[in-house]
């Protein structure tokens, strides 16, 4: 099953070029704005004082505008579920990309990690160089106050140095805080930190409202390192009147030998004589206007999926599964759904602002109007929205904000025939199997009574255990039989459903660690030689 070129673009190859294209972009920023700042004219003088601390803060600053921008555009849950519902996104593919918008949130969150260490240490050294390169010549694109000031005044005693010294806290605390350890062992903490990206918003826009790096403006006027004899000269000598007639403005002499005049703006001995002083002006804040539209369009849909929670939903049930699953059935006005789908519940006796998805086990139909999840106990959350439902008053859970999250667009799958189905699953205990063996039962049953054994081929493994372990219970005997021991051999299934289904096409979903996620794409994406092709599917929140 050697991987084809096409295969590897489908599995690994596509996040690849993804990563590739990405960095390739920001390096193209970078890259730009530290040419401009490096050859410009207008930052001349401030490049003589800071040297490629400038080019290197503001290339950074940069890379750093695009990704604060379109970091927030994967958060937008309303909008991308419209899009991937939407007749316009048509092609799966398509929506598959959609679904990574989490991926893309984690990317950009990640460069904005690294240039922001590159931005810090830039103007580390800008601070430094604004207080020992101090020009008394152009006092207005000095940052400090004289020569020899103490640089931490700098960086703690300006709205830009400390705006920036408070953001680099909230980066730190939202860096930590969302690492695996941290969301798995405390979620709380997760979902807080990651809240305070509205201060650290607020921040940046008074962080750049500071205008401590000028250019010059009156550049025809006043060229970069041309010789002023209204201000030179007469600093050491009375000059004649006849020094005017002999240099008017704009006018070409010989290079006098003993003034300092930069090499770069001295050609054949021979400089540019000017009588204007050299006028510099701060930069309008453009990073307002990366973020101020995603910033505007994801605070007018947290405010939309606050309206939408508010219309709450009924609990008519709540029953209690082995291994700490619980089962919540809910009733809501006009709601629909598609199996498949997913809601996101928001409890706020539970949390304020906290809200988790989960997979629909119980569509509305025509007929019943009940709708339903399984949740597993894992988190403080859970383990709080448990305590509510089950310990205190039926009045009291019976409210429960919900909303839908998956749109689907309204794809002809007549042509598809669902003839097969291939059931695997995977626990490290035997208890785990029991919250939904229930069902599994109750399927195969039926497909018994309907003569249809071979309908749904349901396989158990049992990854982790200490001897031969049974599903207690006699109702449980047609799972017993399909209990098996270690894990699944993969490559040995796939084989084995691909030599069944000779030319034809296979679904692969799967709900799982990532880890079995990998190997299932690669083995749907791998080349067999019974000309059967398998399409890849994984459950995504995004």
């Amino acid at each position: 099953m050697a991987l084809s070129w096409r295969s590897w673009l489908a599995n690994e190859g596509s996040k690849h070029l993804f990563l590739f294209f990405w960095l390739s972009l920001n390096v193209w920023f970078f890259g730009k704005t530290f040419l401009l700042y490096y050859q410009g004219l207008q930052y001349y003088y401030l490049h003589q004082m800071l040297g490629l601390g400038l080019c290197v803060s503001r290339a950074s600053a940069s890379v750093l505008n695009l990704n604060c921008c379109l970091v927030l555009l994967p958060m937008c849950r309303v909008l991308l579920a419209f899009l991937r519902g939407s007749q316009r996104v048509a092609s799966r593919k398509t929506r598959r990309l959609l679904d990574k918008s989490k991926t893309f949130h984690v990317t950009c969150g990640v460069t904005i990690c690294i240039f922001s260490v590159l931005h810090v240490a830039a103007h580390l050294v800008n601070a430094l160089n604004f207080s020992e390169n101090y020009n008394e010549d152009f006092p207005a694109i000095n940052a400090a106050n004289y020569r020899g000031e103490d640089p931490r005044k700098l960086l703690f005693a300006t709205v830009p140095g400390l705006t920036g010294v408070i953001m680099v806290l909230v980066l730190f605390l939202m860096c930590t805080a969302s690492t695996y350890a941290i969301r798995v062992s405390n979620y709380d903490i997760f979902w807080y930190t990651h809240n305070l990206f509205f201060v650290f918003y607020i921040l940046l826009m008074l962080h750049v409202s500071g205008g401590v790096l000028k250019y010059q403006t009156n550049l025809e006027e006043h060229p970069p390192g041309c010789f002023n004899p209204n201000k030179t000269l007469r600093q050491n000598m009375t000059m004649p009147k006849a020094f005017e007639e002999l240099f008017p403005d704009y006018t070409t002499e010989c290079f006098p030998q003993d003034l300092p005049v930069p090499e770069p703006f001295v050609q054949n001995n021979l400089m540019r004589i000017c009588s204007e002083e050299p006028k510099f002006q701060s930069h309008f804040p453009e990073t307002w206007l990366w973020i101020s539209g995603p910033l505007c369009l994801y605070c007018v849909e947290r405010l939309y999926r606050y309206i939408r929670s508010n219309k709450p939903v009924t609990i008519t049930s709540v029953i209690s599964h082995p291994s700490n699953v619980l089962e919540v059935r809910m009733v809501k006005d006009d709601f629909k759904a598609r199996p498949g789908q997913y809601v996101i519940l928001h409890c706020p006796r539970v949390s304020t602002l906290e809200s988790h998805p989960f997979t629909l086990t119980m569509c509305p139909t025509d007929t019943k109007a009940t709708f339903g999840v399984h949740l597993k106990v894992v988190g403080d959350w859970t383990e709080r929205f448990r305590d509510l439902l089950l310990l205190h008053s039926n009045q009291d859970a019976e409210i429960l904000p919900i909303f839908q999250q998956r749109r689907y667009p309204n794809d002809d799958w007549k042509c598809y025939k669902l003839r097969r189905l291939y059931f695997v699953w995977v626990c490290r205990d035997v208890e785990s199997f029991r919250w939904f063996a229930d069902l599994l039962c109750m399927l195969h049953n039926k497909l018994w009574q309907e003569n249809r054994p071979d309908y749904i081929n349901i396989q158990l493994y049992l990854s982790q255990t200490d001897g031969i372990q049974k599903i207690i219970g006699e109702k449980y005997q047609a799972l017993n039989s399909r209990l098996l021991i270690g894990r699944p051999r993969w490559k040995l299934l796939f084989d084995e459903i691909a030599k069944c289904n000779r030319r034809k096409t296979i679904g692969v979903f799967c709900c799982g660690p990532n880890k079995i996620s990998k190997i299932l794409h690669k083995l749907s994406n791998s080349s067999n030689s019974y000309g059967t092709r398998f399409e890849y599917n994984k459950e995504s929140f995004s």
